[in-house]
């Protein structure tokens, strides 16, 4: 029952802090933080980094990224006149996305 009750509260407090965040203009961290669960480790990666190691592998015009509670990047960007749709993963290799 207490335990239960601690979750509640738990979840409470993350709306309370999405709302917040929402308010202050951080609308997308908070709808992704809405979609993860407790247990997920989200780590530290910057959108400005995954864009970087993605160019580095070949990529221009890269646009869209988010970030997937698996830590992993997804996005769209241009190869070879294509655009296609990307990942990248935890440990920086870059795949289209569906391969």
């Amino acid at each position: 029952m207490l335990e239960a009750q601690e979750q509640k509260w738990s979840r409470l407090s993350l709306v309370a802090v999405m709302l917040v965040l929402t308010a202050m203009g951080f609308a997308p961290s908070a709808a992704q933080a809405a979609q993860c669960e407790p247990t997920d480790k989200i780590d530290g990666s910057t959108v400005d980094t995954a864009r970087q190691k993605i160019e580095k592998g070949g990529y221009r015009q890269v646009r869209g990224l988010k970030k997937g509670c698996d830590n992993f990047w997804h996005g769209t960007a241009v190869k070879d006149g294509k655009t296609v749709n990307i990942v990248l993963s935890p440990q920086g290799i870059v795949m289209v996305e569906g391969d």
